[in-house]
């Protein structure tokens, strides 16, 4: 692989299979809550050109920019002319860019690794998985690569150009997503150490100026507050986001310490990792990356002429993942795609171990058995991240679905455009959405085209009822009461189940669906037009 353009043929081909293995069908899994979340609070952005950062919720503002791209390449100017395409896109894009962002790392891992490490990025279940979730986290990893690479690009030739760069995607980072710091002081304590091992006697202050240039590291510095402050301030519109951004840290601090529905054990990221469920058998899932990233760290440290790479870069790779996989094991707070940052980083470590493999082998036969091998581990990820995405994405047996709403969130909004489809009013129908403890997330997303829904997290015994209600199965006590014993006699409205069968929001959460008699009668008419069998016909 010594020919710059067949590696560069090489790793556009990686990338276009990294896109298009990420692409397909974006709209048919269910929003997650939180896509719903970030989505409609866009869909602000949006309509009104307006932003606040919230430092107690949402994360960074940067998701949300950036989608203004996709949408406004689509023509859409509201909530409602968005689709899951036009949001999904965008962490699509950015799991993308980070496979050709390996190439300006050629010079620090060897052409060969690099490969190996596009291909893992590439087919790797949980990134293929993640690359297709509206959420941050994607971003985040991205722009945390990109500071890496721009810095070992700037240590190689002193270019401002490339410090300045890395001040941006730092810059992006914190923009992001208020974990970045676990990010940073995993890149901190990477360099020390990298120095450390490398030139222990010449550990010191004065060995770091001989590195880098101080005005350069300032000039990167003032381009990352700068980029922060742009997005925090939305764009200048909003100055009090920015100091916000500082103060966020105190509220995420206190979630990260735990006592919620989201801790785990310090072990669940290489559980998640390792272990899976949803084959035919049990069986591990990424768990030859982790072997390999395990053999690579390994590698790292006791190598000191490894050929055709860079072994100070390969090390802070190495210092960089083991630091950023005990502090997120060490927060009880943690949630699947957050393990994102140090598998990146397990990825490329993996990538340098399997060409060391190959040319530690003594025999031209055991060379060819562990290329076989290393195949068929890239055959066996891939056909995992294509059952993950197109059987498995919302079945709890796969370790990367997480609190995700269940399919029957297409039926129910079907059933309820049908009945506002023969309601006088349509889609300004009023509807009651009734869940304790606001727990009625993705719902807002797919009845955004609806003008008067109200959401309760209680039912309200004063407010008259809707025609049309969405309750949890927890409040059905209250809500028969309300509907059947508190209005008087000759003044109480009948009203009808308005699914056949049972719908779960997400396993184990059941929303229950009623509707006026008269308005399930005119639907049932329209339906013996449509349906002269009489049964119900489903669009």
């Amino acid at each position: 692989m010594s020919n710059p353009k067949k590696i560069f043929v090489i790793m556009l081909m990686v990338t276009i299979a990294a896109f298009v293995l990420r692409i397909g069908g974006l709209d048919r899994r269910p929003m997650h809550g939180d896509e719903a979340v970030h989505a409609v609070k866009f869909g602000k952005l949006l309509e009104e050109g307006v932003y606040r950062y919230d430092p107690f919720e949402y994360h960074g503002p940067t998701l949300n920019y950036l989608t203004l791209l996709p949408a406004w390449l689509s023509g859409a100017e509201r909530l409602t002319q968005i689709n899951e395409f036009t949001l999904r896109i965008v962490p699509v894009f950015f799991g993308t860019v980070l496979v050709l962002l390996l190439l300006f790392v050629i010079d620090g891992m060897g052409r060969a690794a690099v490969v190996c490490s596009a291909v893992a990025t590439a087919v790797s279940p949980a990134f293929v998985f993640f690359s297709r979730y509206y959420i941050q986290e994607m971003l985040l990893v991205c722009f945390s690569f990109g500071v890496i690479v721009c810095g070992y690009r700037y240590l190689r030739g002193k270019n401002i150009y490339w410090a300045l760069l890395a001040g941006v995607c730092f810059g992006l980072c914190h923009a992001t997503k208020e974990t970045f710091v676990l990010v940073f002081a995993s890149m901190l304590f990477a360099i020390i150490l990298t120095v450390m091992l490398q030139r222990p006697q010449d550990f010191s202050i004065s060995r770091f100026t001989k590195i880098i240039k101080l005005p350069h590291v300032i000039a990167a510095v003032f381009t990352a507050c700068i980029t922060s402050a742009l997005f925090y301030s939305s764009f200048f519109t909003n100055l009090p986001g920015v100091p916000a951004s500082v103060r966020a840290y105190g509220s995420y601090l206190f979630r990260a310490g735990g006592s919620g529905v989201h801790d785990h054990q310090w072990y669940y990221y290489f559980k998640t990792l390792i272990h899976c469920e949803y084959m035919f058998l049990s069986i591990s899932s990424e768990i030859v990356i982790v072997v390999l990233a395990v053999v690579g760290f390994v590698m790292a440290m006791r190598s000191r002429n490894l050929s055709k790479l860079n072994v100070g870069f390969v090390r802070f790779i190495a210092f960089y993942t083991v630091i950023l996989a005990v502090l997120y094991s060490a927060i009880p707070y943690k949630t699947p795609w957050c393990l994102l940052g140090f598998l990146h980083g397990m990825i490329l470590l993996a990538g340098f171990a399997a060409v060391e493999l190959i040319r530690s082998a003594r025999t031209f036969m055991v060379r060819c058995l562990v290329v076989l091998v290393l195949a068929a581990a890239v055959v066996w990820l891939s056909w995992q991240s294509c059952l993950g995405i197109y059987k498995y994405d919302t079945d709890p047996r796969n370790p990367y679905v997480y609190a995700h709403p269940s399919v029957d969130v297409f039926e129910m909004t079907q059933r309820i455009r049908q009945i506002a489809a023969v309601h006088p009013e349509g889609n300004d129908m009023y509807i009651q959405v009734i869940c304790p403890g606001a727990d009625y997330w993705p719902l807002p997303w797919y009845l955004r085209d609806f003008s008067r829904v109200g959401w309760w997290s209680h039912v309200d015994e004063t407010s008259p009822s809707a025609p049309l209600i969405i309750a949890s199965a927890d409040v059905k006590s209250e809500l028969l009461n309300k509907l059947y014993e508190l209005p008087p006699p000759g003044e109480r409205n009948l009203y009808v189940p308005l699914f056949e069968q049972r719908m779960y929001l997400r396993p184990r959460i059941e929303l229950l669906g009623f509707v006026t008699k008269d308005l399930w009668d005119n639907f049932r008419d329209s339906q013996a037009k449509l349906n002269p069998s009489g049964t119900v016909a489903e669009e």
